[in-house]
């Protein structure tokens, strides 16, 4: 019985953390509750009468979970959440009491750079940040339905409520997310991708800022979590860039949230990984994320020589 259990269950481990992922916006809690839904439906399986697919009884033991798990975290933002945008002459505001939101390595859900649009936007970072914004039941709701596709009585079932008080949190959610999420991005060609990325790459690396910002939309964000501080638009990037921005950088390519995304070494050592919003104009949102521990968790190297 374990081992059908085993056998038949681990195919979905890794969509089952991106559903994790999306309702608690860390990869580490996201980790965490994936292996106590695993724990749960082991211990369970003896009795699962097969009334409903093995996968839909999964996503009911991991959503409960995360439900649960939520009631005792607080909301995840990005510092654009928290305020006005700041003015880079000023000191640096800490944020460190902040559970902030985390980024995703592709390869841990799978995500494919080549899937359709429609797949990797449930794990871009803005439509995650903005999912924490929702009350938990509209949180699970939403995702439940308009990422998952469930239907509205399957979803009732779960939360143990009625098939109307679904429609009716289903509607209330998507309003509150229009409110907070961003427009949609069109990417560039592939070939155009690289080719931006490159020379944002050799800029970088030669801290030649203003070909760095020279490759940013005139709306680009910058924001820095733990830092509470972000920018916006170039000249406030370039600004905190020639105050803050030092040589000896080596940057090594790597993907988080179907996005493209890089660590950042200083003089050899992480400093921090960066994900960047890339549209037709430019890139227009770099989140850097100052958490060297990080870089175990997406698989890159522990130093680079610039």
């Amino acid at each position: 019985m374990a081992d059908d259990f085993i056998q038949l269950s681990d195919p979905f481990r890794r969509e089952l953390l991106a559903h994790c992922y999306r309702m608690l916006g860390s990869v580490h809690d996201a980790e965490d509750l994936v292996q106590e839904t695993y724990l749960r439906a082991w211990k369970a399986y003896d009795r699962f009468e097969g009334r409903s697919s093995l996968r839909t009884w999964l996503y009911r033991i991991a959503t409960t979970a995360c439900l649960t798990a939520i009631e005792k975290r607080a909301r995840r933002p990005l510092p654009t959440g928290l305020g006005a945008d700041s003015d880079p002459a000023d000191d640096l505001v800490d944020g460190s009491e902040v559970p902030w939101l985390e980024p995703l390595p592709d390869e841990a859900v799978g995500a494919d750079p080549a899937s359709i649009v429609t797949e990797r936007e449930t794990i871009r970072l803005a439509f995650v940040a903005s999912l924490q914004y929702l009350p938990p039941r509209q949180r699970a709701v939403l995702i439940l339905r308009d990422v998952l596709r469930w239907s509205a009585k399957e979803v009732a079932e779960l939360l143990e409520t009625s098939t109307p008080a679904v429609n009716s949190i289903l509607q209330r959610a998507r309003a509150q997310l229009a409110e907070v999420t961003e427009e949609s991005v069109v990417e560039p060609s592939d070939h155009e991708q690289r080719e931006l990325l490159d020379r944002y790459v050799t800029a970088f690396e030669a801290k030649d800022i203003p070909a760095i910002v020279g490759l940013f939309t005139p709306d680009v964000v910058w924001e820095m979590p733990p830092f509470k501080s972000w920018y916006r638009g170039p000249d406030a990037v370039a600004t905190h860039l020639g105050i803050r921005c030092s040589g000896g950088i080596r940057m090594v390519a790597t993907r988080a949230n179907g996005q493209a995304a890089f660590g950042l070494y200083l003089g050899g050592e992480p400093f921090n990984l960066q994900v960047l919003t890339v549209g037709e104009k430019g890139i227009s949102h770099v989140v850097n994320f100052l958490d060297a521990s990080l870089f175990e968790v997406f698989g890159l190297p522990a130093s680079a020589t610039p």
